[in-house]
């Protein structure tokens, strides 16, 4: 019966082990990409009209530490990817009591999560911008920012969690719909907070507080909305403790490698941040745009990890095979022409957020040093969704701990130490990423990811029937 109660979810669900898994993945990953693109909409929009608004102090303040952002919320995000993870495996094997102890779980995680974040957050800013040598003149304003901003994190956690949920089930238009409408709905609040008002680089953190709290609220309705196997009851929403112990499984890797990268790129932050607000101005407006060259990636990356969670759960393990290659390839290319694009008209990218002389032209070296290596960034995201959806989640966390994290520290110290030039810095990226790409290119294809799940599952009913 559990599977039957699965079939019965209409066009809320997606299930991704019928039909061609090229359309299946393209259909998935099209409203994702979108999806993408209004997220970043939310995190350029104060940036932009910021600094059309309030001058480059102000948009020096906003783009001080983008990087404290993700690294404090990058932990929790992990996290909510093993219960993603969790949620499609079970919903591809048609069990639909533990998909719904897994929503729950998730649920009930998220809201300590959400607390915890706004108490961390709210607490250490201060403390977290003095280490990362934010510029004196900038200081106050980026104290301002990130605490109003923190101040919803109960918000963005929910909202990613709840999306994750819905996506984990082949559900990717119901969020796209709900972060458009808040997405508009912080460009408009920016416009009158920041524009109108002159309320200041505070007010804009408000706008996407306000904003993220609308589109939360969109998704607990439609999740509380009775008759699907994803559907919240809020008497239920409590830790289930196998859900909870195969959540922090699959997603405490995760959770670790996202903070490592956020780690690294904090240190990068913070080395930016020393040779002036322009340079912190201009670092952080390119953040902005490479948000948008990364959409191709992490949408595809995220249609991988479904399509192999719930193909695995499903033991169609050909099937997995066939949507992993081509997950991989449709990554790689697309993110390389919109790496080419970034190439050829960074300097009018960056001009739209600052036509300051100083930022232009160090926010196109960036550009020129880092957009053509693009391909090599999906390949490695790419992969590693793949080793996430096949349950091998230590593999990206060792990689990126490695890599994108030492190897990346020690590149720049020692290029900070003897050379003392911003431009010696910006290779950090590509040259990591060319290292991780061979790291899991031999992986990839040296080893047997498909059925060494295949194995582990049948060694695990083997111990449940002996016991």
């Amino acid at each position: 019966m559990a599977s039957i109660s699965l079939k019965r979810q209409g066009s809320a669900t997606t299930d991704m082990t019928k039909g061609s898994p090229y359309s299946v993945m393209t259909k998935f990953a099209l409203p994702l990409l979108l999806s993408q693109a209004f997220q970043q909409l939310y995190n350029t929009a104060d940036s932009l009209i910021v600094g059309k608004f309030l001058g480059t102090d102000a948009l020096a303040a906003v783009s001080s530490s983008g990087t404290l952002i993700f690294l404090l919320v990058s932990f929790f995000t992990g996290l909510s990817m093993g219960s993603g993870t969790v949620i499609s495996r079970y919903f591809g094997a048609g069990d639909s009591e533990k998909v719904s102890r897994a929503v729950h779980t998730n649920i009930a995680f998220s809201l300590f999560s959400g607390l915890l974040l706004t108490v961390v957050g709210v607490w250490f800013t201060p403390t977290i911008l003095v280490w990362m040598q934010t510029d004196a003149e900038v200081l106050p304003g980026a104290i301002e920012y990130f605490r109003y901003y923190f101040l919803g994190s109960l918000a963005l956690v929910l909202y990613n969690n709840c999306r994750g949920i819905l996506n984990a089930v082949g559900d990717s238009k119901r969020p796209l719909y709900y972060l458009i409408f808040s997405s508009v709905l912080n460009v408009l609040l920016d416009l009158l907070f920041v524009g109108a008002f002159k309320w200041g680089v505070w007010s804009a953190a408000l706008a996407t507080v306000i904003s993220q709290m609308a589109s939360v609220i969109l998704c607990m309705i439609y999740l509380m909305k009775k008759g699907n196997v994803f559907t919240v009851e809020l008497k239920k929403v409590r830790f289930h403790g196998d859900m909870l112990l195969e959540t922090v499984k699959y997603g405490l890797p995760a959770g670790v490698q996202n903070s490592v990268i956020a780690f690294a790129n904090v240190i990068v932050q913070s080395q930016i941040n020393s040779f002036g607000k322009l340079a912190t101005a201009a670092y952080g407006t390119h953040a902005k745009i490479e948000g948008f060259a990364f959409m191709p990636i992490m949408s595809f990356t995220m249609a991988i990890s479904t399509f192999i969670s719930q193909n695995l759960g499903a033991k169609e393990y050909e099937r997995a095979k066939k949507g992993a290659r081509f997950g991989i390839l449709i990554s790689v290319i697309m993110a390389e022409i919109v790496g080419v694009i970034c190439y050829i008209f960074a300097p009018q990218m960056i001009g739209l957020f600052d036509n300051n002389p100083g930022v232009i032209e160090l926010g196109v070296l960036q550009a020129h040093t880092v957009t053509l290596f693009y391909f090599l960034l999906a390949y490695s995201h790419a992969v590693a969704a793949v080793c996430r959806g096949a349950g091998r989640v230590f593999v990206p966390m060792t990689v990126m701990l490695s890599v994108w994290c030492v190897i990346r520290i020690i590149y720049i110290a020692l290029v900070v130490h003897f050379f003392d030039d911003i431009k010696y810095i910006y290779p950090a990226y590509p040259i990591t990423w060319t290292i991780s790409s061979i790291i899991y290119f031999i992986y990839y294809h040296c080893s047997d990811w498909v059925h060494g799940f295949e194995k582990r599952q049948k060694k695990k009913e083997v111990e449940k029937n002996e016991a």
